[in-house]
């Protein structure tokens, strides 16, 4: 921290930012190491949604540590609330991407724009499209401003470990696949 606030001439604020910059560049590093030990969090909502997340990480030592338990009790709520498809971009079905690139190519919005930026236009479209799906492209539930994405590095930067989303499962009364 000294360091940090010598390199920023003083400013605090300037100190802060460089060093949580650099957290989020070994937690980026850290992504490439194998995460096999974690835990299956569960979350059960008013017994009317029920939510079970695969999150793992390095070591036991982890998956015991109490910032790391509460950080999957915040992913398996936001699964609760949000009902995310998908962990990420990656896990979506090269078919139904096309099926729905196709279905807004053909909308009724698209019509009379110019020709050259239509492909620009559905691909912006099915991007957002596919950000309120996915569950590391969608903001927070805690923190808006924030992604799930930006959360799991956070908590990557934090427990100086990787950790990875690996799947979840959720189910809700009355609701059908």
């Amino acid at each position: 921290a000294k360091k940090a606030l010598e390199e920023a001439n003083g400013d605090f604020d300037v100190a802060l930012k460089e060093m949580r910059k650099k957290g989020l560049t070994k937690a980026e590093k850290r992504g490439e190491r194998e995460a096999r030990a974690g835990v299956v969090g569960t979350y059960n909502h008013d017994n009317r949604i029920g939510v079970l997340v695969e999150i793992n990480c390095e070591t036991d030592f982890v998956a015991r540590n109490e910032i790391f338990t509460d950080f999957v009790k915040d992913i398996c709520m936001h699964v609760a609330a949000s009902a995310p498809m998908y962990v990420s971009s990656e896990d979506i079905p090269a078919e139904e991407r096309e099926a729905v690139k196709e279905e807004m190519k053909a909308s009724d919005a698209l019509k009379g724009k110019p020709a050259g930026m239509l492909d620009k236009i559905v691909e912006g479209q099915l991007n957002k499209y596919f950000a309120e799906r996915c569950l590391m492209d969608q903001p927070f539930i805690k923190n808006p401003d924030q992604t799930v994405g930006e959360f799991v590095k956070d908590h990557i930067a934090r427990l100086g470990e990787n950790i990875v989303v690996r799947r979840f499962s959720r189910l809700a009364l009355g609701e059908v696949e």
